[in-house]
């Protein structure tokens, strides 16, 4: 009985959450206020941004280290202040051209703000590895942990960076995530002794077949996914999340 219900073509199907990665990063230069706004304006109930600290230890949300992709400036991150990086354009023209101007990096503090302004959001927030190596994983986490006070409720923090992890969680973190490098056994152990609350992985780095996903006390969260016929069969698989850029299009798909 449980094979036929299985194969029942009018059993109700399992709807991942959609997580707008950086934002909706299609239609907006990504990890802006502009992107994130836009992301929850569509609906959006969950964000994900990434967070870099600036050369004086302040908490900015930016993906690379350097501003060369984003802003066509050869300067890293930790060379400049944040005061400096505040005023740096990130337009994107190689994707946007001349569509954006006076789109800035964003300080961790003003997204924050954005989020208290919407509490039913909550935010995956990605503490980077190359920050991690600067400036050490005590100080970026301690930093990013006090500028996420005041919307710790909504926030999710997570790295590629098992320690961070660790210390996200020790020092308040109401919910962590580890990203994993690797879909093997030795990673899964070290997930099955830690729990943390989200794995989370790139969808092409799990095995091709359609057998489940590990189980555990987390929920999965799998990025990389624009499509919803892949949403969907990552659902039935056992995964929670999909993070993705292309947000207006998968919100509509997946209603």
């Amino acid at each position: 009985m449980t094979g036929d219900m299985d194969r029942n073509p009018h059993q109700t199907r399992r709807i991942p959450h959609l997580v707008a990665h950086r934002g909706n990063a299609r239609e907006f230069p990504e990890n802006t206020i502009a992107s994130l706004r836009s992301a929850i304006e569509l609906g959006a109930s969950y964000v994900g941004f990434d967070v870099h600290l600036s050369a004086d230890e302040v908490p900015v949300v930016i993906a690379d280290d350097s501003l060369i992709r984003t802003a066509g400036r050869p300067e890293s991150v930790f060379e400049l202040s944040a005061r400096e990086l505040l005023s740096v354009e990130v337009t994107e023209r190689t994707r946007f051209d001349d569509r954006f101007s006076d789109i800035r990096i964003p300080s961790l503090e003003q997204v924050t703000e954005l989020l208290a302004a919407h509490p039913n959001v909550t935010a995956f927030v990605e503490i980077r590895k190359p920050s991690l190596r600067q400036f050490g994983g005590p100080t970026v986490v301690a930093k990013v942990s006090e500028r996420l006070r005041p919307v710790r409720q909504q926030c999710v923090v997570i790295s590629f960076d098992l320690s961070a992890v660790h210390e996200s969680r020790r020092v308040g973190a109401d919910a962590v995530g580890w990203i994993l490098d690797r879909y093997d056994d030795r990673a899964r152990m070290k997930y099955e002794a830690f729990k943390p609350d989200y794995v989370v992985c790139d969808r092409l780095k799990l095995p091709t077949t359609a057998a489940k996903l590990w189980r555990g006390p987390w929920a999965w969260v799998i990025y990389e996914v624009d499509q919803a016929a892949d949403a969907l069969a990552l659902a039935a698989r056992g995964v929670d999340f999909v993070q993705s850029t292309a947000v207006r299009s998968l919100m509509q798909e997946l209603k």
